[in-house]
């Protein structure tokens, strides 16, 4: 082998820019463009637990209340643009668990609309099976409001006792979400 073909001679080295790939550049403008208005869309307590940077956090304060025009795109890409300067993903785990709380509220919802229709259309046997499930639950409460409500269901009048049974439900159904976590805090204690 010839040696000549391995010495470098440092004056002949070429140096390259690596440019950035402007498609990747552009999917992630969209992506954190999809993050700034999932961020208009939150409450003012959710949007005060992501933490974000005074510019960010008044730019997504005035887009919230702005109607679906040029502006608001305009300012939507601002805040796009100001997400790009910074660490992310802190603000995206953040706003994927409020996220997960919304559906997990949802399907929380469905449950309890779902017992509160089958109570009421069927009576005493659903609140038996209700009651074996949920020992814990006031049970001359429950009972009469399934009264009242199926009373009103009767006379076609305005649906109050089924509105307060519902209110009872759902605080059923988050006294036990409580005492899953009592008993999930007492376990971790326990292991230490």
């Amino acid at each position: 082998m010839n040696e000549e073909y391995y010495e470098y001679d440092d004056e002949e080295v070429e140096y390259y820019a690596v440019r950035p790939n402007k498609t990747q550049i552009k999917r992630d403008m969209a992506a954190l463009f999809a993050v700034s208005e999932d961020m208009s869309e939150l409450s003012a307590a959710q949007l005060k637990t992501l933490e974000l940077p005074e510019v960010i956090h008044n730019a997504v304060v005035e887009v919230s209340g702005m109607a679906h025009t040029g502006a608001r795109k305009r300012l939507l890409k601002f805040i796009a643009g100001q997400l790009h300067k910074i660490d992310t993903a802190p603000i995206l785990e953040k706003l994927a668990r409020i996220k997960n709380k919304s559906a997990h509220a949802v399907r929380e919802h469905h449950i309890v609309e779902r017992w509160r229709d089958r109570l009421i259309a069927e009576g005493n046997d659903a609140l038996t099976e209700l009651l074996d499930e949920q020992p814990h639950a006031d049970r001359q409460l429950l009972r009469q409001l399934l009264r009242n409500a199926q009373k009103e269901a009767e006379a076609g009048k305005p649906p109050k006792s089924s509105r307060l049974l519902y209110r009872q439900l759902k605080q059923l159904f988050d006294f036990e979400n409580e005492l899953d976590d009592d008993v999930a805090t007492d376990d971790e204690q326990d292991d230490d």
